[in-house]
């Protein structure tokens, strides 16, 4: 039995339900929004497209140059970090919403079991600290210099968290067979 338009579906479906969930909160603008795989090259034309609307929206520089940090980390989570479907797509997605000047960003990809027990364990450190006490952890992974078995350091959601000066929200869907859709939402404050 050929299950690739079932998993199509799936993906797609979760995103809609995220994506309406999401944007279900009156007057926002949806600035930018993008389902599917993740290459360097599309992460620097959506980070490159983003910095361009908000300058032309004459968002404050400050709050452009977060939003691009943000960004690139959340990207790059997704590029380099999801599971690869049955299809052996790497599917992710971003969505980023203005409401009042307030920015919101929910990012997503497919985590395996192992990537759902980390990411809740890591967030729930981060999600349980002070900005002071995130400023000392982040500086001290930086000059401990670990680096993770995909060449970082762990310090994505510490620069988003920090960046944004926001909780990281986050939740896991049902996914496929021993994976879920692992999203985050950060409000840029």
């Amino acid at each position: 039995m050929d299950r690739s338009n079932e998993i199509q579906i799936d993906a797609k479906g979760i995103y809609n339900e995220l994506h309406n969930e999401f944007t279900d909160h009156g007057n926002n603008l949806m600035v930018m929004s993008h389902l599917g795989e993740f290459s360097q090259e599309l992460v620097n034309s959506l980070s490159e497209g983003l910095e361009y609307i908000m300058d032309q929206r004459e968002v404050k520089r400050i709050i452009i140059k977060r939003m691009f940090s943000i960004m690139i980390e959340g990207l790059q989570n997704v590029r380099l970090h999801g599971k690869a479907n049955l299809l052996k797509k790497q599917l992710g997605h971003v969505m980023i919403i203005e409401k009042n000047g307030m920015f919101s960003v929910s990012f997503g990809n497919i985590v395996d079991e192992q990537g759902k027990s980390i990411l809740t364990k890591h967030l729930n450190k981060l999600n349980n600290m002070e900005l002071s006490e995130m400023k000392g952890y982040y500086l001290d992974v930086l000059g401990n210099g670990d680096m993770t078995d995909k060449g970082g350091a762990g310090l994505g959601f510490t620069t988003i968290a920090l960046k944004s000066k926001s909780k990281i929200n986050f939740q896991f869907l049902e996914y496929e067979e021993d994976s879920y859709y692992f999203e985050m939402r950060i409000e840029l404050l």
